[in-house]
């Protein structure tokens, strides 16, 4: 009798066992970024470890669950992104997609899922349109944004002197954005914007572009691009000899490997934002260590790169808090937006109704040769803007979010 309750009792264990196990969730994570163009160093394969990491400091993977997470390049095409990701939602069934480097491609990610009722984790791409009249309620935008971007070395440069402006800028949604918001900023702040050229997507000469900023006589010449093409406008730029002429140059967004590729002796004196560096305290020591031996390379992480961990260690939290019942995209979102945030990267804070998480912005310069310590020390820091002045105001953005709350 002893040996058949013993018996019993084994089996009971061993299906209860099974059945937790059987019960645990399995989540699928789309890591969609630009692995082979001209962002590919601050997002690609970066953002993939930064995802992997999330997923082990989340401690879930400890509890049984289940974490996928599958990656593909949108090279930069809106048509491309769309693509793979309505294969992923409906035949890989991702529950959510990750990164979204290259504003066009997330504006139009960023609808298809809307429509899908999935979640958009975005942490690369910058425009602000998309916590803006592009809001939905299944998007959350993490790292920077156009306006914070303007908000900050605009202002900054403007109310240092730099008057009058000139902008280079790429020609698609990103550098349109961040046009339009630093003219709003340098306005706001006295200044005059004197005139505007715009050039293709990774260009490899920018002369004629120079030329036309050089004749302008504005004060501050203003590239409002990124990736390669920020680094061949400026080493060009220097080569052109237009601050030999008094004339300043304000990068409206470097990310930190664009910088390196630069180098301090073009870089020096440079003012750019960021909202993350990896040498701001120990937190972002400790975390760009255990980065960096995971890359190939050996780099420290981008501020995208340091986005895409913080937004899918949040998102992991509030897929925790509904115990793994993430089928409803908008659901999730909105559970994210309860949870206050908390990460070694970013620190404590909260997502707002229409999407965007506000982390403070750091205004830094580059430092010179004689400066520089090592192949990543890069900054200078200048000055820290808490998020919520360095963050457009929720009354501004026009998102239907915001609206429909009546705020």
């Amino acid at each position: 009798m002893r040996k058949l309750y013993a018996m019993a009792t084994a089996v009971a264990c061993l299906v209860g066992a099974i059945a937790a196990n059987a019960e645990q969730p399995t989540l699928t994570l789309g890591v969609l970024e630009d692995y082979s163009g001209l962002y590919a160093d601050a997002t690609g394969e970066g953002s993939t470890v930064a995802t992997r990491m999330a997923i082990e400091d989340s401690g879930l993977l400890a509890k049984g669950w289940k974490i996928k997470v599958i990656t593909a390049d949108h090279l930069n095409k809106p048509d491309v992104g769309v693509n793979i990701a309505r294969k992923w939602i409906d035949e890989d069934k991702v529950d959510a997609i990750v990164g979204l480097g290259s504003s066009g491609v997330a504006l139009a990610v960023n609808q298809l899922i809307h429509s899908k009722n999935n979640v958009a984790l975005i942490a690369s791409a910058g425009t602000s349109d998309l916590t803006g009249t592009a809001c939905t309620a299944n998007t959350v935008q993490w790292t920077y944004d156009t306006y914070a971007l303007a908000n900050s070395t605009g202002t900054a440069m403007t109310k240092a002197g730099g008057k009058t402006w000139f902008f280079i800028t790429a020609d698609y949604a990103f550098g349109l954005a961040l046009e339009r918001d630093t003219t709003a900023a340098v306005e706001k702040a006295g200044g005059k914007v004197l005139g505007h050229v715009r050039h293709p997507l990774s260009s490899s000469d920018f002369s004629s572009f120079l030329l036309q900023a050089q004749a302008s006589g504005a004060d501050v010449i203003g590239f409002a691009n990124a990736g390669s093409d920020a680094t061949n406008s400026i080493k060009q730029a220097a080569e052109f000899g237009l601050t030999r002429s008094g004339q300043k140059i304000a990068s409206l967004l470097m990310f930190l490997p664009d910088v390196k590729a630069l180098g301090t002796q073009s870089g020096q004196g440079l003012s750019l934002t960021e909202t993350f560096y990896w040498d701001l305290n120990d937190a972002t020591r400790t975390f760009s260590a255990r980065f960096a031996k995971q890359m190939k390379n050996h780099a420290v992480p981008s501020m995208p790169q340091a986005g895409v961990y913080g937004v899918t260690l949040h998102y992991l939290k509030a897929a925790a808090a509904l115990k793994g019942d993430v089928k409803d995209g908008a659901k999730v979102v909105a559970k994210m937006k309860e949870i206050p945030t908390d990460d070694p990267l970013f620190g404590k804070g909260r997502i707002r109704i229409d999407g965007r998480y506000t982390p403070p912005a750091y205004l830094f310069r580059v430092k010179t040769p004689a400066e520089s310590e090592g192949p990543w020390d890069l900054y200078n820091l200048v000055d820290t803007i808490p998020g919520e002045r360095a963050f457009r105001p929720l009354a501004e953005g026009g998102c239907p979010l915001v609206k429909a709350a009546g705020r």
